[in-house]
Formats: structure tokens, C-alpha cells, sequence
């Protein structure tokens, strides 16, 4: 049976379920690609590079020739490692699978005849990689209903979305997509960042299957919890439309006094290597001035880390502020929200109180 074409939307939805295999080369895969995809190129880049230059400088037909020699050579293989992929995710009587390429041409269309050969159902992408990047861009022209959750640095903002996700809350963890914590300190400890282009789809596809989800009744409520952030979460970027729609939206501020959020801060950063939290504070030397710079350095350097990070929370609670009230309309988006501590569990419940407490009242005064 040959291999069945599907829309972008079909494909993406199928997707949720169904191993799916790029057959482009390892540079473009490791540029960007579908989430959760698996590599299975048809060439390796330099082989791609000499099949391209065959096809423009002598024939589509020499291209093709070229293209076999390198494939013949891989079909065992290729087909062995989707076995085992298949066997890995214990579906082995379940043997669908997706496949795409870059624009659904020729790539995708001899490994979906290869692994149909051997007997797995296969579905290819029409219009391939390209297809599924312009459906990206569509994600973030949609209306999304967001509500942030804000607080200084040093609040424990990620925590308590983990906590407001755990008790049925819809959550998208903006600095975990863009492996970053959003600080001069936001990369120690993460893994490297992923390309723009990948954070993007990572932000689509986590968007869109929110969505499946609510039309589906699997989960609670509308809106979707994102943490307070700067356009900029280290070297990638929050998409226009998707920024505009946050800084539109309400913020529920946890308010926490400096010294509890300064020692979490310690707690948290200040195991790390102190040769990395230099360079870190070096990072932002020309925002922080020349002095501040010099104190904060020595004082890790005496290892009294405490002063070293009373001196750099300064800087970002002036900087976090000058970022929240940079808002239209702030005064009906606020909601203040004094907290003790910085306890994910305790806030995380106090948020969700009042969250369901004002959502319940909108809804009766709507009714009415």
C-alpha cells in the first residue's frame, strides 16, 4: 500500500501519537525540526551538497542516479533503526509512522516507499518541513487567552507554574522551551538554547495542542499560565504577536520581601562555579556600572555570595519594575498578591484561590 498524504493539520495532530521521522539531512534537522521527531536522513549533509550540484549544473536525472548510490547503501540500516524506534516505544503492533522531508518531494517520497516496502503504514506531509513552518507562524496569530503570573526576581516563578500545572492549570513554561532562565545567570546549569527557529516550533506546537486539549474536555479552564518575561530569554525571542498578547494580559504579582527572595536566590545560584557567575555579572557590566560590577566580583571572589547577589537583585528588581509598568492600562491588569515566602506549594495554592475565587464572581456577573 503506498504511503498516505496528509494536510499539515492532520499530520500535526497525528503527530501526538505517531513516531515521526525527518528524512532531511543532519544540518538542517539540527537547525530546527518538529518536536519530538527523530532523524533519519536520506543523505548526510555532504552528500545532499553533492546531489543539489548535480541537479543544477547537470541534470535532474544525474541527480537522481547519485541519490540512489548513496541510498541503496542505507536501506537496511535505515529501515533497522525505525524497527527499532518502533520496538523502543512499545507499538510494535502498531507499526504507523510519519515521514517528512523538506517540501515533500523526493526525500520523503523514497523513504516512505522503502518503509512501506517492509511493512510500516506510512504517512508523508504535504508540502513537508516548509508546510509545517508556514502552520507555525499561523499559531501565533491566533486569540489566546493568558494569564502571567509576575514577581521580582527571585520569586520562584517557575516553581509555582509547576505547582499551578500540577494542580490542573494549563501551563506553558516559556524559559524551559527556551532552555533559559531568563537572568545574566539564566544559561548555568541549562543545555545549550535552542535556534530561533526552533523555540518557535517548540511555542506552536505546545500552543496548539493546548487547544486540542480544551476541545477535548482534558482540561480545566481557559486560560493559559505564562511566566512574566522579557521579550528576550537569552538568545531567543518571544514572537510579536504572542508578546503583545502578554503585556495585554492580567498579571497576578506575587509580592515577596527582598531578603526571602535574596536567599532563595543564594540557595539556588550559588552552588554554581564561581567562575561562571563571574562571567555572568560581566555580561551585564555596562547596565550595572563599572563600581556595582567591581563589588559584586569581589564579594563572590571572598565567597560571600550573599552581598555579591544583594547587589545584582538590586539591578534586576529596578529592572523587572521599569518592564511591569511599562503597560497600557496597568491598573486593571495588577493584581497584587503578598506572599510570605518563597514556597511554590503555599503560593501556588493562594494563586489558585484567588484565581477560581474571581473567575467564579466574572462569571456570575455575567450572568446576571
Amino acid at each position: 500500500m503506498a504511503a498516505i498524504k496528509l494536510t499539515i493539520g492532520e499530520f500535526v495532530t497525528l503527530a501526538k501519537t505517531t513516531p515521526v521521522f525527518d528524512v532531511r539531512s543532519p544540518a538542517e534537522y539540527n537547525h530546527a525540526h518538529f518536536p519530538g521527531s527523530h532523524s533519519l536522513p536520506l543523505f548526510t549533509n555532504e552528500e545532499r551538497a553533492i546531489v543539489g550540484t548535480a541537479y543544477k549544473q547537470q541534470s535532474r536525472e544525474t541527480a537522481i542516479k547519485l541519490g540512489l548510490d548513496f541510498f541503496g547503501a542505507k536501506m537496511r540500516k535505515m529501515v533497522e533503526e525505525v524497527e527499532a524506534i518502533i520496538n523502543s516505544k512499545r507499538q510494535a503492533n502498531n507499526k504507523s509512522i510519519l515521514v517528512h522531508c523538506w517540501r515533500g518531494g523526493m526525500r520523503s517520497a523514497a523513504v516512505a516507499w522503502l518503509l512501506d516496502m517492509f511493512g510500516f503504514k506510512v504517512y508523508t506531509l504535504a508540502g513537508g518541513y516548509k508546510a509545517y513552518r508556514n502552520w507555525v507562524l499561523q499559531q501565533f496569530e491566533k486569540q489566546y487567552q493568558f494569564t502571567i503570573l509576575g514577581g521580582y526576581t527571585g520569586s520562584g516563578k517557575t516553581i509555582v507554574l509547576d505547582e499551578l500545572k500540577r494542580i490542573g492549570h494549563t501551563v506553558i513554561d516559556l524559559e524551559g522551551l527556551a532552555n533559559h532562565k531568563g537572568s545574566a545567570f539564566g544559561a548555568i546549569g541549562e543545555n545549550p538554547q535552542p535556534s530561533q527557529e526552533m523555540f518557535e516550533n517548540l511555542l506552536a506546537n505546545e500552543l496548539f495542542y493546548k487547544l486540542s486539549a480544551w476541545n477535548s474536555g482534558f482540561e480545566n479552564g481557559k486560560e493559559i499560565w505564562l511566566e512574566d518575561e522579557s521579550q528576550r530569554i537569552g538568545l531567543v525571542m518571544i514572537p510579536n504577536s504572542i508578546w503583545k498578547a502578554m503585556r495585554e494580559s492580567q498579571v497576578f504579582f506575587m509580592d515577596i520581601s527582598f531578603e526571602e527572595r535574596l536567599q532563595y536566590l543564594v540557595q539556588t545560584y550559588g552552588i554554581f562555579e564561581r567562575g561562571k557567575l563571574v562571567n555572568s555579572i560581566m555580561r551585564i557590566q555596562k547596565r550595572l556600572g563599572g563600581l556595582e560590577t567591581k563589588n559584586a566580583i569581589n564579594y563572590l571572589l571572598e565567597n560571600n555570595v550573599t552581598e555579591s547577589f544583594r547587589i545584582l537583585l538590586h539591578y534586576y528588581d529596578k529592572l523587572y519594575s521599569k518592564g511591569l509598568h511599562n503597560r497600557n492600562n496597568l491598573e486593571q491588569l495588577l493584581h497584587n498578591i503578598p506572599c510570605k515566602s518563597v514556597d511554590a506549594k503555599m503560593n501556588g495554592n493562594l494563586i489558585n484561590s484567588i484565581t477560581r475565587s474571581a473567575s467564579q464572581l466574572a462569571s456570575k456577573v455575567s450572568n446576571t
